[in-house]
Order: C-alpha cells, then sequence, then structure tokens
C-alpha cells in the first residue's frame, strides 16, 4: 500500500513538474516561431529518460535515481528531472560524456529547426533520448533517425524511448558521417558541439534542407543548396554542448589571454569569437576586431561551405573578415 501511495504521489509531482516547466518554457520565448512544440513537452515525459543523472558536489558527482529507497530522494530525483537546467546522465573517470540538454534550449533548437509536416529529420546525438521522442511525438517516429557512437547510449536511448511509447530509428555510427542509409533528410540537428559541418551531412540532405548544429559556444542553422553548398548565420542564444566524441580541435582554455583586459577576457560573446577563430585568429587580433566592430553578437557571424571550403565570418560571407573552419 506505501508503495503505491508512493508511486502515484511521484505520477502526481511529474505531472505537476512538467506543467510547471512547460509553462516556464514558454516565458523564455523559445515557441514563439512554433508554438506547436508546447503540446510536445507537456506530452513527453522528460523523467522516463533520465532514470538517473549525476549533480555536481564538491570533490565530484552525486547521483540521484528514480529507484532510490528514499521517498525524499526519489521526489528530490523527479524534481531535478523537470529543471530547466541540463543533466549529466553519464561520467566516466570523472569526465562528462553524455547528458540531457537544458529543456528551453531545447525547445529553442527544435522550433528553429523549422519542421514541417512529413519532413524526416535526423539527429546526431541520441543522448537519453528525450530530444528524439519531442520530435517522434511531432512528426510520427517513421520520420525520426537518431545516431550515436556508443553502443551503450543507444541502447539505452532505445529503453527510455520505448517506454514513452516512441519508437524511431535508433543507429549506432559516427555522427560526423550521418546515415546514409536512411538519407535523405528534410533538416539535421546536432546536440553535440562540432568543430566544423561534416560533408556528409549535405550530400544527404535534400536541396532546401536546414541544418541546425552547436559550433564554438553558439548554434549554426544552416541551409542547403546542394551537396556541396551551405549557408547561415548563427542564433543569438549561447550553446554549450558535449563535444562530438573523436572531434580534436583545440580547446579555448588552452589560450593565453592574460594580457587582455579582463572585461574581454570575461564576456560571453568575446569568448564565442575566440572559439570560432581558435587557431586561425591571434587573442589581441580578436580583440581589436571586437572592439572596432562593436563588440558584435552572434547574430553577425556566418558560416559557409562551398566545395572542399569552410569559413566562417563576421557580417558578409565575402567581406574582410572570414576564417577557415578545420
Amino acid at each position: 500500500m506505501g508503495t503505491h501511495a508512493i508511486d502515484h504521489g511521484l505520477d502526481d509531482l511529474a505531472a505537476t513538474a512538467r506543467a510547471a516547466l512547460v509553462r516556464e518554457i514558454e516565458a523564455s520565448g523559445a515557441w514563439d516561431t512554433d508554438p506547436v512544440w508546447r503540446e510536445a513537452f507537456a506530452s513527453v515525459p522528460r523523467h522516463l529518460f533520465v532514470p538517473y543523472y549525476y549533480v555536481g558536489v564538491q570533490g565530484g558527482y552525486e547521483r540521484r535515481w528514480g529507484e532510490d529507497p528514499s521517498p525524499r530522494k526519489r521526489e528530490n530525483w523527479m524534481r531535478g528531472a523537470y529543471s530547466d537546467a541540463p543533466l549529466a546522465t553519464r561520467v566516466r573517470d570523472g569526465e562528462l560524456v553524455s547528458s540531457s540538454s537544458q529543456p528551453s534550449l531545447m525547445a529553442k533548437m527544435l522550433a528553429e529547426l523549422e519542421v514541417r509536416d512529413g519532413d524526416a529529420v535526423l539527429e546526431i546525438g541520441a543522448g537519453t533520448g528525450y530530444n528524439a521522442a519531442l520530435l517522434s511525438h511531432r512528426l510520427g517516429d517513421e520520420l525520426v533517425t537518431t545516431v550515436d557512437l556508443d553502443p551503450e547510449i543507444t541502447e539505452s536511448a532505445r529503453q527510455h524511448l520505448a517506454a514513452a511509447g516512441h519508437h524511431p530509428t535508433v543507429v549506432t555510427g559516427d555522427g560526423a558521417r550521418g546515415c546514409p542509409e536512411h538519407a535523405p533528410f528534410d533538416r539535421i540537428i546536432a546536440t553535440c558541439t562540432m568543430g566544423s559541418i561534416p560533408r556528409a551531412w549535405l550530400a544527404q540532405c535534400r536541396p532546401g534542407a536546414r541544418i541546425l548544429a552547436p559550433l564554438a559556444t553558439g548554434v549554426i542553422a544552416l541551409r542547403v543548396r546542394d551537396a556541396w553548398h551551405a549557408e547561415g548565420r548563427f542564433l543569438q542564444t549561447p550553446a554549450y554542448f558535449v563535444p562530438l566524441r573523436g572531434d580534436t580541435r583545440p580547446e579555448l582554455p588552452d589560450m593565453d589571454l592574460e594580457g587582455l583586459p579582463r572585461r574581454a577576457r570575461t564576456d560571453e560573446l568575446f569568448r564565442f569569437l575566440l572559439t570560432l577563430t581558435v587557431g586561425r585568429l591571434d587573442p589581441y587580433e580578436a580583440y581589436s576586431l571586437w572592439e572596432r566592430e562593436d563588440q558584435p553578437d552572434r547574430r553577425r557571424y556566418g558560416i559557409t561551405v562551398s566545395g572542399e571550403r569552410a569559413w566562417a565570418w563576421l557580417d558578409d560571407p565575402e567581406g574582410p573578415y572570414a576564417w577557415p573552419l578545420p
């Protein structure tokens, strides 16, 4: 009897917490361009995708899980599952290797993906399966493919999706290679930070397809012209994701910034410019550019892919400020 009471209590808490999360995301303006996503977030139970997760504590991580013997700790787990925050779901040797992204950022990216009924979508980075479930709710299982390099991640994502009543295609493989066996796609969305835009993605897209991918500390939105050409600008929103495994692009913390003014070193948009141009633009040159151009926000930056070349730029793809991508 006590167990059933606890289960019913958790069910009620899940419904209340999910409704509160939906209101919080709505207040953030994430759905202004596509309010149909509200119903997806209201319907898909996030807690089924994070049966356990880790919270940072002094000296490492503490595990929270839905089967904890303590009713209070189970309630804490449930409340955390519906917080508008990223949740660490896999930690190996003290290093975060997988997470469930912040729901309001997921909502913003899904709205910016501009999906239409009948669009086939490829997700790079299966994670917990929650994002694929939202896509499946919106489009139908048969139009959603999600890929991840780690077989443990894809298997657990598949189980979580099934528990939530969704069965999209879940593939174990290198996301940088896309998923040619299920192409062509109308949309590609990555949930891991990229160092560049893989050419394989363009080749697997229909003309006019849209690609959304975290890059540097932002999200690039590309429109695909054909298998060799794509172009677009960054969204305004900042974004911090686990890197695509195997990406060896230099990290910003290795750069010496001590000679720069403190306000620049701590400015989030300046660090975006540094991360976007790491290895291509000296930090002091970047600072001079940043000051000269009135501290530009992300929307002034873009990326062009043309044949074998890919470059980032400020304001104009053919303008004076352009930097090759790896």
